[in-house]
């Protein structure tokens, strides 16, 4: 399994820094070469910290593989959570602040009151030291040293404190290595098993730089790091378990080139599988994306990015973004308006992922628009999560066909709902409510519309302000004009969706001016044709009534095209997540 490792080591006897980063080919210009480094040397002492940092050696290396690539699932008896404290530890450095604030501080004359209380107290006589103990002292004492080795070696840092052992809750990650590790992490995260770093070189330009750097902030500010010393283990832990469960998973095709031959071509059969299958991955149904971008072809897109695309793949499984996405509707492009949006959207019969960014509102409304629309919504409010002048972005993954909700919304357990800027934020469905998705245009009987996340839109009178619109404790909701939205986030929670992880236990609410909405379908080849008949059968009937005529007078095609719309038989069920 290790044939590329041999074949390596044949060439250096252990692994140094400029070694371990020129064969992952990691670029200089991230700074993240000393951090991966880091984490090598840590892992390669397993299942001794004590040792780390240590010689990366071939048997160190393996350890260091094993861990990175995730084959430690008969080592590790604690599983990912035992593997998120290794990476913790392979991380953190020890914070002197920290430990020294957590030591209980005495009152003034405690000390002096407590010495001169124990002045003259002999104690036990068994605790008193021999003469022998007492004239050796001092010398070297050759078998007490080779009793604490070996103790030290045992590593009974879990059993016991030892003082020269530092407590984890006294480790913190130091902001700036985290945020050079996590740019890294960005720029590989559509890595495939032999794929080279190289091959996304045209993401290190100026512009690639700034957006893998911003989107890195984002994802840091998560953390909390503005209010406390680097990123403590509680923090780490909350935080990456619940809104970055993949964070590390590029580490692992990474790795994996130590783990093949160089000479041992995977693309080719793996290109052959994607032009012969009809479920394979692809953008839409003519071609597949190439290296240079990941960001679905066939549309204009103003918001979703390749950074963006890797911060996605973070807390939703990678398998099913990277060369999985259509490119469904984009309100520059097709208007925003709730008529477009259902037609784009509607007829994609497998899960899709909504993104909405904007620019905060200001408090005192500059136009009838904004006072019409902060007038809808409920008066107790609380107050923005960023500074006015920022961007936010919002989001939510759907994981059910959309449907118009005149009753009652639709979604499932598997909905997310998301903040991508300025702060890195993932809200999971809530057992609590199951008002997940609401889709509802104006009409006569509707006191309210527009898009719900959270927000249960219906046409019966609902909220207890009569006329505003029923926002949930931790919801997203757009006006049917996609004009204005609203993000509100109550720490009692309690609603559709629960709150964030992590230091970020605050009540905010986000109104923002809608600059540009995306959706994007999740499937293959399969649902993006399906996608394309059923609009061209859309078409075709409009053209059809705005001509007067009624088919095209072939029986059978129309069935054939009724039912590539979908509208009569074939029940075919839409794709999945898995």
């Amino acid at each position: 399994m290790f044939r590329n490792l041999a074949d390596a080591e044949s060439e250096v006897k252990y692994w140094s820094e400029a070694t371990l980063c020129q064969f992952l080919g990691i670029p200089d210009v991230l700074g993240a070469g000393p951090i991966v480094y880091q984490m090598a040397t840590y892992l390669g002492a397993f299942p001794f910290p004590s040792q780390a940092p240590c010689i990366l050696t071939r048997e160190s290396m393996i350890k260091v593989i094993t861990l990175m690539t995730k084959r430690h699932k008969g080592v590790l008896k604690g599983g990912s959570q035992h593997r998120v404290q290794l990476l913790f530890g392979s991380l953190a450095v020890f914070d002197r602040r920290a430990s020294q604030a957590a030591l209980p501080k005495p009152e003034e004359g405690v000390g002096e009151a407590l010495s001169q209380a124990l002045r003259g107290v002999s104690g036990f006589s068994i605790d008193e030291a021999s003469a022998e103990a007492v004239e050796g002292h001092g010398s070297d004492n050759t078998e007490g040293q080779l009793s604490l080795a070996a103790l030290d070696s045992m590593d009974p840092v879990q059993v016991i404190s030892l003082p020269k052992q530092p407590r984890i809750q006294d480790l913190v990650i130091p902001s700036d290595n985290f945020l050079k590790l996590v740019e890294l992490l960005l720029l590989v995260a559509p890595l495939d098993a032999q794929d080279s770093v190289s091959q996304y070189s045209n993401r290190l330009s100026d512009k690639g730089l700034e957006s893998l750097r911003q989107t890195a902030n984002n994802i840091l500010a998560a953390f909390d790091v503005e209010n406390q010393p680097g990123i403590p283990y509680t923090s780490f832990e909350a935080v990456v378990e619940s809104s970055l469960p993949y964070l590390f998973d590029p580490l692992s095709p990474l790795f994996e080139r130590f783990l093949f031959q160089e000479s041992l071509d995977l693309s080719k059969p793996k290109d052959l599988t994607l032009s012969a299958s009809s479920d394979s991955p692809a953008v839409n149904a003519e071609e597949r994306p190439s290296k240079e971008s990941l960001v679905p072809s066939g549309g204009s897109p103003d918001l979703l990015t390749d950074a963006m695309l890797s911060q996605l793949s973070f807390f939703i499984p990678p398998t099913t973004l990277f060369h999985r996405l259509n490119h469904l509707y984009s309100g520059s492009q097709h208007g925003f308006s709730m008529g477009s949006f259902e037609k784009y959207v509607f007829n994609w019969h497998a899960p899709t992922i909504l993104l909405v960014s904007g620019t905060l509102l200001p408090t005192t409304p500059s136009s009838t628009r904004e006072r019409t629309f902060l007038s809808s919504l409920p008066p107790a409010r609380f107050p923005s999560s960023t500074h006015p002048s920022r961007r936010v972005t919002y989001g939510a993954l759907i994981p059910s066909p959309w449907q118009q909700t005149p009753r009652a919304p639709f979604g499932s357990s598997d909905t997310l709902l998301f903040q991508l800027a300025p702060t890195h934020h993932v809200f999971r469905a809530s057992s609590v409510s199951t008002d997940y998705i609401s889709f509802l245009p104006s009409s006569p009987t509707t006191p309210h519309a527009g898009v719900g996340i959270g927000t249960k839109l219906t046409t019966t009178r609902t909220s207890s302000h009569s006329g505003t619109v029923p926002v949930g404790p931790v919801s997203l909701f757009l006006d049917d004009a996609l004009e204005f939205g609203c993000f509100t986030h109550s720490a009692a929670g309690g609603g559709s969706f629960g709150v964030a992880a992590g230091g970020a236990a605050a009540d905010w609410q986000d109104r923002f001016e809608i600059e540009a909405l995306e959706v994007y379908g999740l499937g293959g080849v399969k649902e993006a044709e399906r996608q394309r008949r059923a609009l061209e059968f859309e078409e075709n009937e409009a053209r059809r009534r705005r001509e007067g005529g009624v088919g095209t007078g072939d029986v059978d095609a129309d069935r054939e095209l009724l039912k590539m719309a979908g509208l009569i038989g074939g029940h075919e069920s839409g794709g999945s997540m898995g």
